[in-house]
Parts: C-alpha cells; structure tokens; sequence
C-alpha cells in the first residue's frame, strides 16, 4: 500500500488548484491526485455539447495563481479546459495524477489517525493511504446524468440526447429540436444549436430571466 500525507480525488479545476496550494504552502507533503477518466480537466473536458461555456465569469473563477487574461469573461469550454491543462503543467502537476483510478471507498481509521482508499483500476482494486482526503470531484455523476422520464418517451420515434453524453457526430443541421429546461446548458445549447437547426423550442417549467452577456 502506498502512503501519502494527502490523496485529491478529481483532476478537475478544484483539484488541480487544491495541488497547487498544497505544494505551495506544503512543499514537504507528499500527494496524489485519483482520476476515474483518462484526462484532467473535469467538467471541461467531459461536456462537450455546442456552446458548452463557464456559468461564472473566469476572472472569479479561476485561479489565483494563474490570473484569466482572455478577453472574455464568460469563457467557452475548450478555452477552460486549455487553461487547466496549462496550469497543472506549469505547475508539474500532471506527475501526481494517477488517471484510470476511480475511488471506490475510504476508511478511516482512529487508531493510526488514516485514511485507507480504495480506487478500481484496470479492473483491480489498489489500496492506498493519507492522513488528508480532499473530496474535489463535483457534485455531477458523470456516468449517469440526471435523466427524467416522460410519457411516451419509448415511442419517440426521433433522436434523443443527453447534454452530458453528446454524440461527436450529432447532425442537427435542419433539424426541428426541443430543448427541455432552461438551466445553465439549455441556456448554452439553444443558441448555439439555432445557428444550424431549422428551429429550436425550449421548453421550461419555471420562468427564467435572461439577460445579455
């Protein structure tokens, strides 16, 4: 079993900085960061739908070590997914990252004052231990989003999608498209989806205040 002062789980923007913090204000601490996917980068590297951008404006929401200079505040997904890509290679980050782990359970244990986490890869369970566990994954279940059900979905004889599963080779071009709901992805998708659809409907329970960028 391998020992670490403190395990980060998410490779994402939150663990990415949480990295960068400790091995600023700990240079002697010993850390790895667990991954599930492939890639860093979190939520920009997994949605991928048009018009995927920030919901916050990137002068807050990004990293006080490495302050957003794009001119847009109000940034689009690639654009995030590059700056966090940047600065956990500027920050020799990227080393501490052990991709394909997906945590599975941690114990803590009074006695030894540790965490022992299990992580799944490559079909295995790998043990490993910390005094500190930094939960920096989000709040999204990335395998299976939210999806209600409707009556009458199984005859739907169209094609339906899910924002965080979006076919790479979904063609909507001339296409009559309903969006339903009008949170931060419907608010993205519609417009980006109306430059190439024949027309687009979003459908939404609750009234929404739209203002301009």
């Amino acid at each position: 079993m391998e020992n670490f002062d403190v395990l980060i789980i998410g490779a994402g923007i939150s663990g990415i900085g949480s990295a960068y913090h400790l091995q600023d204000k700990c240079p002697g601490k010993t850390y790895a960061i667990l991954e599930s996917r492939d890639a860093l980068g979190g939520t920009w590297d997994l949605f991928r739908y048009p018009g995927v951008r920030s919901d916050s404006d990137m002068y807050t929401l990004g990293f006080s070590f490495k302050p957003w200079c794009d001119d847009k505040s109000i940034a689009l997904g690639d654009t995030i997914l590059d700056y966090v890509r940047e600065a956990a290679t500027e920050n020799n980050i990227v080393r501490h990252i052990r991709f394909g782990h997906r945590m599975q359970s941690a114990d803590w244990d009074s006695n030894s004052q540790r965490w022992t986490v299990t992580a799944e890869h490559n079909g295995e369970a790998v043990q490993l231990s910390c005094t500190m566990l930094l939960m920096c994954s989000g709040y999204y279940n990335y395998d299976e989003p939210h999806a209600p059900q409707f009556a009458g979905q199984e005859s739907f004889a169209g094609t339906l999608v899910h924002p965080q599963h979006w076919p790479t080779d979904l063609d909507y071009q001339g296409k009559r498209v309903i969006v339903i709901g009008s949170g931060a992805a419907a608010m993205t998708l519609v417009p980006a989806m109306a430059e190439q659809a024949e027309h687009v409907t979003m459908v939404q329970r609750s009234p929404t205040y739209v203002v301009s960028r």
